[in-house]
């Protein structure tokens, strides 16, 4: 199969720019001649597309339809982002303006991250995945690592707008994201459902298998970083539950101030990752003692995507001029805070890398043989 589908996908999602600026055109001018000239630029954008996407056979993946989709609303999210913050206009003015009045959270900073997470990150593993798709590779992978990703973006967006101070303003935007979510949520039990594609030989298996972990001297850092990693996610979702610890009150007033923001994103953040990523660091230590835990690349690909999205917006969020003043970080306190913040994202990816290209700690060194 050659590669015109993908190619496809990738023309039809950068053919969202014109769309955009021509139907925000389109709702301010609404003139006939407007009506008429963006009618037959959006059918000539979408006559061209198809004829990428049709000219061989498309794969039968139903999940390459899936991402050719959410590719294109990628690249609508970083134009969003951008007209935001104010670096191009006239694109998505009309939508801000409405959303403005009926979804205020699009307009906080960590809707401004989330959109240019998807954009840019998302969107650059849909590519990936649609061109798996297309030459017939495995892409469980990367499907893995958007996985996580996808989870911890929608638990926090989903839970903030309810229980932070726009859970009022939940209109029909909102309805339509919870569709996105049902069919994300489906192609997430696609993806797991796609068979390991972890190789290695059975000397090689059994010779790691017969070391002790005082012979593993990087596997001994992983398990100091996951020690201090939980106690670390563990101490902020102190502070966001309002602990009296001179500590915790300190911490939040000098470094992390945003972990207070009216929002609940922060505080909805703190929380998933104390009550989900405080038992992965428990997990993930058995993982690195005991041999033959098949599930740890799986499980350090899902963990690893979602500590990415969500130190990604928690940073960004954290600094933005859309964070009112009082909830930002000190200029005394940015050191420690982008410190400890991207060390507790970069580590997870550092973990996840061992686990998924030397994963011989973690196969079966006898496995099951198959009947004939």
């Amino acid at each position: 199969m050659n590669a015109s589908a993908g190619t496809g996908v990738f023309l039809l999602s950068l053919m969202s720019i014109p769309i955009c600026y021509l139907f925000n055109s389109l709702m301010y001018q609404s003139s006939v001649e407007a009506v008429f000239f963006a009618g037959c630029t959006t059918a000539l954008i979408l006559a061209i597309s198809a004829r990428f996407l049709l000219k061989s056979k498309t794969p039968a993946d139903p999940l390459f339809y899936v991402y050719a989709v959410y590719a294109f609303l990628s690249v609508v999210n970083l134009i969003i982002g951008l007209e935001q913050d104010n670096v191009i206009d006239g694109f998505m003015t009309f939508y801000l303006k409405e959303a403005s009045m009926s979804e205020p959270h699009i307009n906080t900073a960590h809707g401004h991250m989330i959109s240019y997470w998807d954009g840019c990150v998302h969107y650059l593993m849909y590519l990936l995945m649609v061109a798996a798709i297309t030459w017939g590779g495995s892409y469980r992978a990367i499907g893995l690592y958007w996985v996580g990703s996808f989870l911890m973006r929608v638990i926090v967006y989903i839970l903030g707008n309810a229980v932070g101070k726009y859970g009022t303003h939940v209109g029909p935007l909102f309805l339509m994201h919870i569709s996105y979510v049902l069919v994300s949520v489906w192609t997430c039990f696609r993806i797991f459902r796609q068979p390991s594609t972890l190789e290695s030989q059975v000397k090689n298996i059994q010779l790691v298998h017969r070391q002790s972990v005082l012979q593993r001297p990087l596997d001994i850092v992983f398990i100091i970083y996951l020690v201090l990693a939980m106690a670390f996610c563990i101490f902020r979702g102190l502070v966001v539950l309002d602990c009296s610890s001179e500590w915790c009150q300190e911490y939040a007033q000098k470094y992390e101030p945003y972990l207070k923001d009216p929002s609940a994103y922060p505080k909805i953040q703190m929380l998933v990752g104390m009550l989900y990523s405080g038992p992965y660091y428990v997990i993930a230590l058995y993982g690195l003692l005991v041999p033959g835990c098949e599930w740890m690349p799986d499980l350090t690909l899902i963990h690893s995507g979602a500590l990415a999205q969500a130190q990604f917006s928690h940073i960004g969020a954290s600094l933005h001029t859309r964070t009112p003043f009082s909830y930002r970080v000190p200029a005394t306190g940015q050191l420690v805070f982008l410190l400890t913040n991207v060390l507790y994202a970069v580590l997870p990816q550092a973990l996840c890398y061992r686990c998924t290209t030397r994963p011989e700690l973690f196969l079966n060194p006898n496995p099951p043989r198959k009947t004939q």
